[in-house]
């Protein structure tokens, strides 16, 4: 689905207002931060733009600056909205833009080294809000040979991040955003992923969830579920035998108030877990409705 941000008004769509709230617990790896303008094309990586920077900077942290979105941190952008949103890339910024953006960028990078390969409206977000930038881009052309040959050069002062560790702060930073700040626990050191698309992820040889590649959001599985439960995350107790692969409103006799549709949930029948699913109503329409579907459940107990 497209998320078409064609005015500034765009700025505060619930789904791009939530974005912003949940980068602000993202914290980068690594010893350097490398930020990139965005692309028309959406994931930026299958941009030309992006390839080319991505072959100077594969094996550090970059983040993407945005608008209305503020930013994306590389790991997060086949994650939906930011893998699907529709708007044009003029380059110039308003000066509420670049408020939200920079704010949010200045509290991502902390105190981290900071290489720019930015121009026009970027370099202006970066400028106004961020000191000690390295800035690398040559007469305004951030693609440019001599622009990626400037940043290759600043980057052999700083170390590589290791594959393992760019793959557990991608799981966990996904789990973070879907989950909030305690998502952090449900990928642990020990997490694998496993597959080329859609990817199996596995703790303790638990299958824990899938990761859709299309969203960029996990669906659970029930050991995942167990590990969500035992966060206090999306949760909903019933007070009967789950059997079948829908669950509806009757019946359910709590439901934490966080949960919005589409959220993936945990259902718990006597303190265990009997199933997982995916809400179609909020938590508080859960507990107050007295008729139809409240979650399609994707795992259960037989």
């Amino acid at each position: 689905m497209k998320v078409i941000c064609s005015s500034e008004e765009s700025l505060y769509r619930p789904e791009v207002y939530r974005w912003r709230e949940r980068m602000e617990l993202m914290n980068p790896i690594g010893e350097v931060v490398v930020i990139l303008p965005c692309s028309m094309k959406k994931p930026y990586s299958n941009s030309k733009s992006h390839q080319k920077f991505r072959r100077a900077t594969k094996g550090y942290q970059e983040v993407i600056l945005t608008s209305p979105f503020g930013i994306c941190p590389r790991e997060m952008e086949n994650t939906f909205p930011i893998n699907s949103y529709d708007v044009t890339v003029s380059g110039d910024w308003s000066f509420e833009e670049k408020k939200l953006a920079g704010e949010l960028l200045k509290d991502y990078v902390k105190d981290k080294n900071v290489i720019a390969n930015v121009s026009g409206g970027y370099e202006e977000v970066c400028i106004e809000y961020l000191d000690d930038v390295i800035y690398t881009a040559k007469e305004g052309r951030p693609t440019s040979n001599d622009s990626i040959y400037n940043l290759r050069t600043e980057l052999k002062n700083y170390k590589k991040v290791k594959g393992r560790d760019r793959l557990i702060n991608e799981l966990r930073s996904i789990a973070i955003y879907q989950f909030g700040v305690d998502g952090k626990n449900f990928i642990s050191d020990n997490t694998i992923a496993k597959g080329m698309y859609h990817r199996r992820i596995f703790t303790e040889s638990k299958q824990i969830a899938l990761l859709n590649k299309n969203t960029g959001f996990y669906s659970l599985r029930l050991p995942g579920g167990e590990l969500l439960y035992d966060l206090g995350i999306n949760i909903i107790e019933i007070d009967f035998e789950l059997k079948t692969n829908t669950l509806f409103s009757p019946g359910i006799e709590k439901a934490d108030n966080n949960i919005i549709p589409n959220d993936e949930v945990v259902i718990v029948r006597d303190d265990e877990v009997v199933g997982v699913g995916k809400a179609v109503l909020t938590g508080k329409e859960m507990e107050k409705s007295g008729n139809g579907v409240a979650v399609k459940v994707k795992d259960r107990k037989k």
